[in-house]
């Protein structure tokens, strides 16, 4: 047991974590340009904000700078805000054309 702790030290490579990274945000863009409802596209979107954070915070924690964290201080509470106005756009315009899919809203086109 002893030798399985001195070998896991409890850190993960920089890399492994970007690269997660990397596969969150392109998950994220593939929601965002494949799906059509809307919902889905702003959970998408929260996918791909939450990736920037966390290659935010892997750059601050590798260059010991509190900057990336500050950083992400601001996403999230971008996030919230996006998240709250979102849903009440899509509440409004589900009670006005019942339909939350973005090919059926034609409300700009007009």
């Amino acid at each position: 047991m002893d030798q399985l702790t001195a070998h896991f030290t409890g850190q993960v490579e920089p890399w492994v974590v970007l690269s997660f990274s990397a596969m969150i945000f392109v998950i994220g863009l593939a929601g965002v340009l494949v799906r059509r409802n809307i919902l889905v596209i702003l959970m998408s979107i929260e996918l791909m904000l939450n990736s920037v954070n966390l290659t935010f915070v892997t750059f601050s924690k590798q260059l010991h700078d509190m900057g990336g964290q500050l950083a992400v201080f601001f996403i999230i509470t971008v996030a919230a805000a996006e998240s709250a106005v979102g849903l009440g756009l899509i509440i409004s315009m589900f009670r006005t054309l019942r339909s939350v899919d973005t090919d059926e809203i034609q409300l700009l086109r007009e």
